[in-house]
């Protein structure tokens, strides 16, 4: 299956995703870049990365190896009139 994520993130590079990796844990963010073991995401919005330190988009990548990943869904973009 990581193959599969791997071409489909590929081709993905700025979209708004979900993914949910082997250990339940789910990160949210935009597709940065693609390499043949990992996806890097873009965080977006205020995230927590323990220790109460909270880092906004534009923080650092988070890397996501494929071989973790089990659930993967676009989010939809909310548009304000």
């Amino acid at each position: 299956m990581s193959h599969e994520y791997y071409h489909l993130c590929r081709d993905s590079i700025g979209a708004e995703v979900e993914i949910r990796d082997c250990h339940g844990k789910v990160y949210v963010g935009t597709i940065d870049r693609v390499d043949p073991d990992h996806v890097y995401l873009r965080p977006i919005g205020p995230c927590d990365h323990g220790h109460g330190m909270y880092f906004f988009a534009g923080a650092a990548l988070t890397a996501i190896a494929f071989a973790s990943i089990v659930a993967f869904r676009f989010r939809r973009r909310r548009h304000f009139f």
